[in-house]
């Protein structure tokens, strides 16, 4: 669908949303706004699913609404749209192969809307580089993470939301009751209580992160993490577009 077409179809749900916002307001639940817009606009589809799936794990995603089958559009009631509801919005585009959104905020006294697209294809999103130079292949548990992600990577593509991938990998290491554990922080041999953290191994977390530049401040900060804990190393891989970046922090 090209950025005409969908300007098209977003013209005509707008219309009945600018309408049913003058009718309702502005504090009634999102579902609320969403129901009466699928009843005035035949041909909208709420809560679409949308299955991520790899091997045995599998992630169900839902589309809040999608008019003609092609065109989404993503509710919100909050302040204000900020970066991470363009994100999601981006990421319901990836999961659902489609290039074009518009992102709809009717809390605030003036209905937000914005335009959310992607030029990206699927195959776009697999062409990646992989930089394993500062990695530690033998520390404990770094070699099956590097495979199941990589793994994921060559299937899901780069480009979705984090939580995805560290979903994925903590359901292939055994599943949260094993990957998710308190870690013991200390200062000066005194413990200061316990934080939840994702290990691959005894003693080794890892984290991904989408940083698209300033690593050394992430690591900066992960390397005080190190410090105050009884943890060997942190195994961080950056995801970008362009490329993924594993470091083994020790």
């Amino acid at each position: 669908m090209s950025q005409e077409e969908f300007g098209t179809l977003a013209f005509e749900v707008m219309r009945r949303v600018f309408e049913i916002r003058q009718e309702f307001g502005r504090f009634f639940e999102e579902k609320i706004y969403k129901r009466e817009l699928a009843r005035r606009l035949p041909g909208v589809a709420l809560e679409v699913p949308v299955d991520v799936i790899f091997q045995s794990f599998s992630k169900r995603y839902f589309l809040d609404a999608v008019y003609q089958e092609s065109a989404l559009f993503e509710f919100k009631m909050a302040e204000a749209i900020v970066a991470r509801h363009r994100a999601q919005t981006l990421h319901y585009l990836f999961v659902g192969g489609l290039g074009h959104a518009k992102l709809v905020n009717l809390r605030p006294e003036v209905v937000e809307h914005e335009f959310v697209n992607t030029t990206l294809r699927p195959e776009d999103r697999l062409r990646f580089s992989i930089q394993i130079d500062r990695w530690n292949a033998a520390v404990p548990g770094a070699q099956r993470v590097e495979e199941v992600l990589v793994a994921l990577l060559r299937d899901f593509g780069v480009g979705l939301e984090l939580s995805l991938y560290e979903e994925a990998i903590t359901h292939f290491l055994g599943g949260e009751a094993d990957v998710l554990q308190e870690v013991e922080i200390v200062s000066a041999g005194t413990s200061l209580g316990h934080q939840r953290l994702r290990l691959c191994a005894p003693s080794v977390a890892f984290k991904l992160t989408a940083l698209p530049d300033h690593l050394e401040v992430f690591e900066d900060q992960a390397r005080r993490l190190l410090q105050h804990t009884r943890l060997d190393a942190l195994l961080w891989i950056n995801l970008t577009l362009e490329r993924v970046t594993f470091t083994t922090i020790q």
